[in-house]
């Protein structure tokens, strides 16, 4: 683990590190830390301008010098250069407050953490800095796509046993969606399957046959027209698991780009936001006791 960062956080994120290898008992390659340092980033950020600027440090907070002597076993810390990021519409509203932990109502297309394309425009990264809370951390996620209850802990003393809950399966969610209507589609229904999702690949999959790892309660709440509003109770949570199962069953929630066909959307395209709410949350909390439950205050259709 490294010590503490010297930099305090930028636009809401830590600094990041790197360490110089222990001594190399052949002799170092490198014979100065700008030789390692565009051994290590130069593919992702100008080193030499980077050092100009005094941008590197080390932990005493002293500026990386072009010609300082490489030395072993250091840690050097910067912050990254950020891409330029379309603003997501929409307000972070908050349900809730108080010193362990924070709810919020997510709006569509605001990740929830910090990634990839999405850095600046995360729920993260937005309220660490506009409430002053630099280790806020989210303690269950939802898709960029995927709009409501959220729930943060303030400080990374709350974070355990708050996880703990959500490890446990003791937290009770309720999502909504709407999706069209089958006359034919019993309700309620259990969808039980199995769920798998490779890195890097945009969408899920059912594996026939292998041991079930996903299942869903859905029943139908009201209709409206062609359309209904679906009640959702995950007893699992694999990635797109609603969306699937929803769609599984010949309705998939309108505005989804992904299920049951790709759509060719692009990431900045914010004027078709998935019909999929994180409605409810409910559990006891593990500090106090005491009984929290929150509602989203979003109605259909979704919009930011």
């Amino acid at each position: 683990m490294p010590p503490r960062s010297p930099l305090p956080p930028r636009h809401g994120l830590q600094s990041a590190w790197l360490r110089t290898p222990d001594r190399d008992p052949q002799g170092s390659p490198w014979p100065t830390m700008t030789a390692w340092l565009e051994h290590e980033v130069a593919a992702h950020a100008d080193v030499h301008a980077m050092i100009a600027d005094e941008r590197f440090v080390y932990d005493d907070l002293t500026p990386v010098r072009a010609d300082d002597p490489y030395t072993p076993h250091t840690f050097v810390w910067f912050h990254r250069d950020l891409r330029d990021e379309v603003e997501v519409p929409g307000q972070i509203r908050i349900l809730h407050r108080d010193e362990r932990i924070i709810v919020v109502d997510k709006p569509p297309f605001l990740s929830t953490i910090p990634r990839g394309r999405h850095v600046l425009q995360s729920v993260v990264v937005r309220l660490r800095t506009e409430l002053d809370l630099p280790e806020l951390t989210p303690l269950h996620r939802l898709d960029r796509v995927t709009s409501g209850v959220l729930l943060l802990a303030t400080e990374r003393r709350w974070r355990g046993p708050y996880q703990s809950l959500f490890e446990q399966r003791q937290v009770r969610k309720t999502y909504r969606a709407l999706a069209p209507w089958q006359e034919s589609l019993e309700s309620p229904v259990v969808v039980r399957n199995h769920l798998r999702k490779d890195r890097g690949a945009p969408r899920a999959e059912v594996v026939p046959g292998a041991p079930v790892n996903a299942e869903t309660l859905i029943e139908m709440e009201s209709r409206l027209e062609d359309l209904a509003v679906y009640r959702l109770h995950p007893r699992t949570g694999r990635t797109h698991q609603l969306r699937m199962h929803l769609a599984g069953l010949g309705s998939p929630i309108v505005g989804d780009p992904l299920y049951p066909t790709v759509t060719d959307v692009s990431v900045d395209d914010f004027s078709r936001p998935l019909q999929l709410l994180a409605s409810e949350l409910a559990f006891t909390d593990p500090v106090d006791g005491s009984d929290r439950s929150f509602v989203s205050g979003r109605s259909f259709p979704l919009g930011q």
